[in-house]
């Protein structure tokens, strides 16, 4: 598919910045279905009209919309996996100038996005609203006023157009975007998510059912990427992932001696706050100017130190995903001793290194890797579209919603949302005071609708 790059509306309040580039890229019946109260959020058990009028899953046409944090998406996909259509909305710039993601602001640049991206999903597809089958959009977890941006788009089509709505976790269809990819994934597998915002093991063992291996404590692998670029200071324009990747490839991984967090600890959980301290006093002890100098300018032994410094955090960083992968794997063959496959997905998993290192350790385990392609590792509305049409093939969706909302309308999002129930061995008291501010998981709901049937 022929990529093509769209103007990004005029945005008046954040002066010369621009909102982004547009990047289009490359049933069976059930008895129940699991209806979602008002928007999604509240499962609840009620008759379900059968997934009829597709003689083939390929019948299927699902619209896929994901406004979780920084990137507005949408996405058109086939019942059979097709991808029609891809386009995303990257806010890029204005992570740089508020060196980091403005709630309020990543809000803003939704809305104004929001209604392009979509028609542009649909044009790239040569479908309109009229063609679709159902839609699918990310309810949870993620930034709330982001969140409703999506889900009042979805609904507004949704409900005009008389169209079936999927209420989508957002970490799940990071998960399940695998499936996708790798027609020969079945169930159970086990998935390491990881992302700017979540680093997540789980065992899947089946559609809906998850059980949570272990979790971070504190700060995700990728806040820790790109606070480490932001302090090398690196081009965050492309990511500060990327950026430090890139740079790592010019250093020394063993030069700077950096300590493998929590290995005290015999879980599955994951820890970065100490990591990305211990990278803080790096920069100080070596009196590197960082935050004055960015590396365009650096001298070459300035560029240098920092390259070191860089390739020595990644190294330390994707070693604590190492070790605590192989311990999941450990308890994972004790649960289910007939897992096959390793999915890692979400944006961390776009990086090279990253994918060696834990093909490595799928290997030596008997597990096969399975990874996503970059685009669809990073947040994106084929995952979201491709979740909705697993689940919607089961029966679980909600039925069209009005077609008038009114303006005071309360939406039930989930900005905390588990996907699993916790493990007994990798129950963490640290993460008490989260758990009780968080929505009931997304396991836990399903499997306590059906246990109603």
């Amino acid at each position: 598919m022929a990529a093509s790059i769209l103007p990004a509306p005029s945005i008046s309040r954040f002066k010369s910045l621009l909102l982004g580039s547009f990047m289009p890229c490359l049933c069976k019946s059930s008895l129940t279905c699991l209806f979602v109260n008002r928007s999604f959020a509240s499962l609840s058990l009620k008759p379900c009209p059968t997934v009829s009028g597709f003689s083939s899953s390929g019948d299927l046409v699902m619209l896929g919309i994901e406004t979780s944090c920084d990137d507005t998406a949408a996405a058109v996909v086939r019942g059979d996996g097709q991808i029609l259509s891809q386009v995303v909305s990257s806010q890029s710039d204005l992570l740089v100038k508020y060196g980091g993601v403005s709630p309020k602001m990543a809000e803003e640049a939704h809305a104004l996005a929001i209604d392009q991206v979509v028609q542009q999903a649909l044009d790239n597809a040569n479908f309109t609203e009229e063609n679709l089958s159902a839609v699918a959009v990310t309810i949870g977890p993620g930034l709330s006023l982001c969140l409703k941006v999506g889900v009042q788009k979805a609904r507004r089509i949704a409900g005009k157009f008389r169209l079936p709505i999927v209420g989508v976790h957002h970490m799940e269809a990071h998960a399940l975007v695998a499936r996708l990819v790798n027609k020969k994934l079945q169930f159970p597998f086990l998935a390491l998510l990881i992302s700017g915002g979540h680093n997540l093991l789980i065992l899947a063992h089946s559609l809906g059912h998850y059980v949570q291996l272990g979790t971070t404590i504190d700060d995700a692998i990728g806040e820790a990427y790109d606070k480490t670029a932001r302090w090398l200071g690196l081009d965050m324009r492309k990511g500060g992932g990327p950026a430090l990747e890139e740079l790592a490839l010019e250093g020394d991984p063993t030069s700077v001696k950096l300590s493998v967090p929590m290995r005290q600890h015999k879980d599955c959980n994951f820890s970065y706050a100490g990591l990305k301290t211990q990278v803080r006093m790096a920069i100080k002890a070596r009196n590197l100017p960082t935050e004055e100098v960015p590396i365009c300018s650096a001298s070459s032994d300035d560029r240098r130190s920092r390259a070191d410094l860089a390739a020595s955090f990644q190294r330390v960083a994707v070693l604590h995903l190492e070790e605590r992968c192989q311990r999941a794997m450990e308890w994972a063959f004790e649960i289910e001793p007939s897992i096959k496959y390793l999915v890692v997905s979400g944006g961390v998993a776009s990086n090279r290194y990253v994918r060696a290192r834990l093909n490595d350790v799928a290997g030596r385990n008997g597990l096969e890797l399975v990874c996503p392609p970059p685009s669809l590792c990073t947040d994106n509305g084929v995952m979201i579209a491709w979740t909705g049409i697993e689940h919607y093939l089961v029966g679980r969706f909600d039925p069209p919603p009005p077609p008038n909302v009114p303006e005071d309308f309360q939406y039930d999002l989930r900005p905390r949302w588990p996907l699993g129930e916790e493990y007994s061995e990798g129950r963490s008291d640290a993460r008490s005071v989260k758990r009780a501010r968080a929505h009931p998981s997304l396991t836990s709901i399903i499997q306590g609708s059906l246990t109603q049937q």
